[in-house]
């Protein structure tokens, strides 16, 4: 039996494989090196591990993919949880960008883009990363992303720039003053999330004018800013296939599309969650 882990901040999806193939599967809430502590950790995976194995089966390997693991001490914490219940696996920690490429690719190439709350991308080459450009997150970057809609979105509104319509719909739903947007923005923790938790408010009303127009412009900045520059360090045929992964960029996918026409790019695949598709890749390597 093998395990696939695939983690945000919020929701972890867990994947056991049996050696006939059969899979079980479970949803937790999220495991973040950056965030949880010792204990509240050994209680996710306390609570995981007997769900998806409850026989008791021999655990050989464990793949874990997830956001915040940039060192070997950031893994440290969920590497002991987890072996605290499955003592003899060998636990692989993997970067979530590699998580959506191997998703979108297997072992093969094209420029990968995840669009969901955030945004980041890299070129992949033959079942490896060979380019990243850096994200910058909610601050200084995340293009093409439910976060960065959100912000742009705020920006027009405290300055008056948005459909006097459209502000009544948003002050209708959301009952928010400009005291209140900056103290979410600026004091509050978890900005980022507040912004991005705008953008379905955003995506029902794409058609309207003035809200394309806004989508267009955090679509466009992500593929100029981005996507298209892995052309330099690789040739067409691999720079111009764009997979996409997120919640935001799959609502965006007919705006993508039409965008593509005025870019050197392709958009070939969008998937919601990396999930699944990591459990075929890791079956594949099993021969399952």
């Amino acid at each position: 039996m093998f395990i696939v882990v695939e983690s945000g901040a919020t929701k972890t999806a867990w994947r056991a494989v049996s050696n006939d193939g059969s899979v079980r599967a479970l949803q937790t809430e999220g495991l973040s090196p950056t965030c949880l502590d010792m204990e509240h950790t050994q209680g996710i995976v306390r609570k995981a591990i007997p769900e998806l194995n409850p026989e008791g089966r021999h655990v050989e390997e464990i793949f874990f993919y997830g956001a915040g693991l940039v060192s070997p001490q950031s893994c440290a914490s969920i590497e002991d949880a987890l072996q605290m219940w499955c003592p003899m696996a060998n636990v692989h920690f993997h970067s979530d960008i590699l998580a959506a490429a191997r998703a979108l690719f297997g072992d093969g190439s094209g420029v990968v883009a995840i669009m969901g709350t955030g945004s980041n991308s890299c070129l992949y080459v033959n079942g490896e990363i060979t380019r990243n450009i850096r994200p910058g997150g909610f601050i200084l970057g995340d293009e093409g992303s439910g976060v960065s809609l959100g912000r742009a979105f705020l920006s027009d509104l405290i300055k008056g720039l948005v459909p006097s319509e459209i502000e009544m719909d948003f002050n209708k739903e959301f009952g928010l003053d400009y005291a209140q947007i900056v103290r979410k923005v600026y004091k509050e923790q978890a900005a980022s999330a507040f912004m991005a938790s705008l953008a379905p408010f955003i995506l029902e009303r794409k058609n309207e004018r003035y809200i394309h127009g806004l989508i267009e412009d955090c679509l466009e900045s992500f593929i100029t800013r981005a996507l298209e520059r892995y052309a330099d360090n690789a040739p067409a045929e691999i720079s111009s296939k764009v997979g996409v992964v997120g919640s935001f960029g799959c609502a965006c996918e007919d705006m993508l599309q039409e965008l593509s026409k005025k870019h050197p790019v392709e958009f070939v695949r969008f998937i919601k969650s990396p999930i699944e598709e990591l459990v075929t890749y890791h079956k594949s390597k099993y021969g399952i």
